[in-house]
């Protein structure tokens, strides 16, 4: 009977591919790294936190796309094949006047990222959470900011941005991690 009940476990678990930390490094302010719950809902854009926190939170998890998804940061083809499945996250720093280096780390390995307000928009889909996104027209990083995964640690995105009004916000995609069982 213990056998059938495993076997059941494993079926119906579904693992997620979740922001499990960040860090600031180096910055022009008080911040701090802050992974936010989606179960409350809340509004990102348009100056909603004006702190100096780097902020993150999930998205929708292991999502098997039916199209090829255009990042702009990754994969050198610019794009995620159809069929991959994917996890979303949302990354974010909304501060008036500040500046920091930092990191933020995923339980899986990072496919790619979208941080221009296009291919921001063209993903909005892979949300699905209780958060409103507001000047949409303003996400993306910009000018003279910077994002990249690490080339050590694929399951770490770094993030060297200045903050202004609106902020930077960029979407992450990682592969589905795989389930861990005790």
């Amino acid at each position: 009977m213990r056998h059938l009940f495993l076997v059941f476990c494993l079926v119906t678990t579904t693992a997620d591919a979740t922001v499990i930390g960040g860090a600031i490094v180096n910055q022009h302010g008080n911040g701090q790294f802050v992974k936010l719950s989606t179960e409350t809902p809340f509004a990102v854009g348009a100056d909603t936190f004006n702190t100096d926190h780097l902020y993150a939170f999930d998205e929708d998890q292991n999502i098997t796309l039916i199209e090829p998804l255009r990042i702009d940061i990754g994969n050198e083809g610019g794009m995620i094949p159809a069929g991959t499945v994917v996890a979303s996250h949302y990354v974010f720093f909304d501060s008036l006047d500040g500046f920091h280096m930092g990191h933020v780390d995923f339980h899986a390995p990072i496919l790619g990222v979208a941080a221009q307000q296009d291919t921001m928009a063209a993903t909005d889909f892979l949300a699905n959470t209780q958060v409103t996104c507001i000047s949409t027209g303003l996400r993306g990083l910009e000018r003279g900011d910077l994002v990249w995964i690490d080339e050590d640690d694929p399951h770490r995105l770094w993030v060297s941005w200045a903050g202004s009004s609106p902020g930077d916000y960029i979407r992450v995609f990682t592969e589905k991690s795989p389930a861990l069982f005790m």
